[in-house]
């Protein structure tokens, strides 16, 4: 308890110095509480869930800044393609934005850049932009450390070589090349457990972030006629600082795993070490304050990095719903396993940032549901949670990727599910234990529920005719809250990243620039819309 108060008392301090220095704020508009409830609430389960994992996989922090341009205070929000309303989305401002974005972060760096995706490597316009980033810190006189780490789905990325990207952009920096310190790296922490890095994230000097899902793919975002949707956001503080330390744990884990080929593959410049805390040794003190904003860091370490957290008293009532379980003797880690619970904190804090919710939540995913087989079907906890806001009659907006780009055996794709009633089916039968019966709980979905498939456009489909890809990892609450990372809320067991931020005006910008043009377009395909009276179930 005294350790609690000491941390409680040394943050307040510490903010309340941050916010003498900063200019002020502008004044809550009536009816708008002080403070922020919905991390307070997400910080106490991560304090019970993970307390070992703090400063580390997760921690709260002050004074950070959503990092907008002078132009446009909203586009802190990175969107792709950013072309709503146009189903031929021939020019992608979004996109260039995000490039743009990229470039300029990395042309800042004055010590390090570390960037962390999905396989394969960066390719195409997304190289081209951290290469111009990268020759403009030389061009000021920097000697940048960088390193890049992808993870690899096993046998699906025999052909990512470490070596081969990082050949090609020494290639692309020419001269500036010998200049850069570089490790590159494809890892896969449990073939078993399906697990390997899936965080997005371009972190400089430990001072600016960026984040979310979006995968630095030309063939999946640029050069094609029906783009991937996808969001991250863009922030300066020392929200980016515990970035930074995670994909230090990320690459610890890497570094001594380098010689074991089934596990790492690795490169780096000539003489170069494998940089395994180049954040720790290169930043060592948290970036100070840009800005007013709390925000909350958080991720996971998917299987195979670390057991459990063994500072946690965490115990659970693990819940129970068999129709999750796809392959007989393959272990749940989702709905099953305290220890997973422990070192994979995002998946708490999700859960907790849906229940905090008074008035309504809004979800946009790629997906519920998981690849079943391997893995497990749902997060039951997070169904439950949700159950149990519809029946207090919390108003609950769903939208996921359109099941037409599901994959051949269920992956592959950007959906797993076959129609939207798989995720209603489930809805009803948690609420159904909830409200008493099936009856009430079709009446409480009716009410409370919008559930739909996405769209960016008027027309079903691009003009490709390919149906809409969704790969957000969103979730927004109360219009106040809000969660923008890389970990799906359906059961991954991979090592993901997020920041969830907690600003009225932040959570406003969103609504306008993104949540409700989703809606605009996506509402024609509702299967359950309380607002207008639609209810197929």
């Amino acid at each position: 308890m005294l350790r609690r108060l000491h941390r409680l008392t040394r943050r307040a301090t510490v903010s309340a110095v941050l916010l003498a220095l900063l200019p002020a704020g502008p004044a809550l508009a009536a009816g708008d509480a002080p403070g922020a409830p919905h991390l307070d609430a997400v910080e106490r389960t991560l304090r019970q869930v993970s307390p070992g994992l703090e400063g580390d996989v997760w921690q709260r922090t002050e004074g950070n800044k959503l990092d907008a341009s002078a132009a446009d205070p909203s586009d802190w929000l990175l969107q792709t393609p950013g072309c709503w309303g146009d189903a031929h989305c021939a020019e992608r401002p979004g996109t260039k934005r995000l490039l743009a974005k990229m470039t300029e972060n990395i042309s800042r760096a004055r010590r390090t850049v570390d960037i962390s995706t999905l396989a394969p490597f960066p390719d195409g316009a997304f190289q081209d932009a951290i290469a111009a980033g990268l020759k403009a810190s030389v061009a000021a006189g920097n000697k940048p450390r960088v390193r890049v780490l992808v993870g690899a789905a096993p046998l699906y990325h025999l052909n990512v070589r470490p070596s081969a990207y990082l050949d090609d952009l020494r290639a692309r920096l020419g001269t500036a090349a010998d200049a850069v310190t570089l490790n590159v790296a494809s890892m896969t922490t449990s073939k078993t457990a399906f697990s390997w890095n899936h965080s997005k994230l371009l972190v400089v000097d430990g001072e600016s972030a960026i984040a979310g899902g979006i995968n630095d793919w030309k063939n999946d975002y640029v050069d094609t006629a029906h783009p991937v949707t996808d969001v991250d956001l863009a922030l300066t503080g020392p929200a980016a600082s515990t970035a930074g330390r995670y994909l230090d744990t990320l690459w610890g884990w890497t570094c001594g795993n380098k010689g074991n080929v089934a596990s790492v593959w690795y490169a780096a410049s000539a003489g170069a070490s494998c940089m395994a805390d180049l954040e720790k040794e290169a930043n060592p003190k948290p970036a100070g304050p840009t800005g007013n904003v709390p925000v909350i860091a958080v991720g996971g370490l998917g299987v195979g990095i670390k057991d459990k957290d063994a500072s946690s008293a965490y115990r659970p009532e693990l819940p129970s719903a068999p129709d999750t379980k796809c392959v007989v003797g393959l272990h749940d880690n989702t709905n099953a396993d305290r220890d997973y619970d422990t070192v994979n904190p995002e998946e708490s804090a999700l859960r907790a940032l849906v229940g905090s919710a008074e008035k309504h939540v809004e979800i946009s995913q790629q997906d519920l549901h998981a690849t079943c087989p391997p893995i497990a079907k749902y997060d039951v906890r997070l169904y439950d949670t949700l159950a149990k806001k519809i029946a207090s009659g919390v108003k609950v907006r769903i939208v996921v990727s359109d099941p037409a780009n599901r994959g051949a055996v269920g992956s592959g794709g950007y959906s797993q599910i076959k129609s939207l009633t798989e995720i209603s089916d489930v809805l009803r039968n948690r609420l159904a234990l909830v409200t008493g019966g099936q009856d009430q709980a079709k009446n409480a979905l009716c009410s409370n529920v919008q559930l739909a498939s996405f769209r960016s456009a008027k027309s079903p489909t691009w003009a490709d005719g390919h149906a809409y890809p969704l790969h957000h990892k969103l979730v927004s609450v109360d219009g106040s809250a809000f969660y923008v990372g890389s970990k799906n809320l359906y059961p991954s067991w991979l090592q993901d990243f997020g920041y969830i931020v907690e600003d009225r005006t932040a959570a406003g910008q969103l609504d306008a620039k993104l949540l409700a043009p989703e809606w605009e377009y996506a509402q024609d395909t509702a299967i359950v819309d309380y607002q207008r009276g639609v209810c197929s179930l």
